[in-house]
């Protein structure tokens, strides 16, 4: 089946880094969800990507890969309809990152618009390293080599695809079309904060995860950040930029969005009831999802089996796409 024939082909990947939130499920496995009922999706543990912050602790990378696949699994990430599998474990993304870094200028990679972003955002380690430098290199082995035309991404992220975009036409040019050029597939979803009011993340610690408890979703909700200049319970609120209504406009009726839109300003409901209310509907959302986290925790040999399966697709994939890129550059 050639290019033209075959379904499109869509590649997303995450990195190991500890248990996922709501921001995961926001910003990326809602739409996973969505498109593997309509492409062929590739989804990877990019552990190697891991390595540019984790280098000095790799075990907790390893700790960290079944541990992400269950919560695919868990949202309901398919994968009889997706292929899931472990970047580490097919090893031709890494002879395929080795010859594209032959053919990418520098320039394009000093340009890339996360690098200064992400050295601020991760504390405490030292990422200033050729590796965390030319990762863009390694993200576009991970993209073409399984030919994907679409990756999914937010509209800060278009720039990582078309550095893709720019080195699978700088080799098709100099050697032969052997890469379709990808194009992003944006989805388009509001960000999902911290209970601090800043992105959610691991290194922040104000993360709602999805294996947190009732009285953890309880105690975190009740920590979040609301309206700055509401300090009374009669003081009137503005919703527009209370952290806690940007949950309720995600998680809650439509019907309580708006009676809370409507009795915030007229300190008709409080904070603390109004954070009450949103615990109950985290809670009774993850639920499910939590219960069958815990059944997958209890079929360890499932997972494994599940991965391997992945692994195996993966490879069989980018050997025959290296057998081209070895033949059209003579090596």
């Amino acid at each position: 089946m050639n290019n033209s024939q075959r379904q499109e082909r869509v590649l997303s990947g995450m990195r190991p880094s500890g248990k996922l939130h709501l921001g995961h499920v926001r910003g990326a496995l809602d739409n996973w969800l969505k498109l593997q009922g309509e492409y062929e999706c590739f989804y990877f543990v990019a552990d190697w990507h891991a390595l540019t912050s984790e280098y000095e602790d790799t075990a907790i990378i390893g700790e960290n890969i079944k541990a992400m696949v269950i919560d695919w699994l868990s949202v309901g990430i398919d994968p009889h309809k997706s292929t899931i599998f472990v970047q580490s474990k097919v090893p031709e993304h890494a002879e395929l990152y080795l010859l594209l870094s032959m053919i990418t200028p520098l320039a394009w990679l000093e340009r890339n618009p996360t690098y200064k972003e992400q050295l601020q955002e991760i504390e405490g380690k030292d990422i200033k390293t050729y590796g965390f430098l030319g990762y863009p290199v390694l993200q576009a082995a991970d993209i073409i080599i399984y030919k994907a035309n679409k990756v999914p991404v937010g509209v800060d992220q278009v720039p990582h695809v078309e550095l893709t975009r720019e080195i699978a036409r700088r080799f098709n040019y100099l050697y032969k079309e052997v890469f379709p050029v990808p194009v992003p597939l944006l989805t388009e979803v509001s960000k999902l904060l911290g209970i601090d009011g800043r992105k959610m993340s691991k290194s922040y610690d104000n993360s709602i995860y999805l294996s947190d408890s009732t009285p953890t979703i309880k105690r975190k909700v009740s920590r979040m950040f609301t309206d700055p200049k509401r300090a009374r319970r009669n003081d009137p609120g503005n919703p527009e930029v209370c952290n806690v209504y940007s949950f309720h406009k995600i998680y809650s009726e439509a019907s309580e969005v708006a009676e809370i839109r409507s009795k915030c300003p007229k300190a008709e409901i409080g904070c603390v009831d109004c954070k009450k209310i949103l615990a109950d509907h985290l809670s009774k959302i993850l639920a499910p999802i939590q219960s069958r986290r815990n059944e997958y925790l209890s079929r360890p040999k499932e997972i494994e089996e599940i991965i391997m399966e992945g692994n195996k697709r993966a490879v069989g994939i980018a050997r025959a796409t290296m057998i081209e890129v070895r033949e059209a550059m003579n090596i």
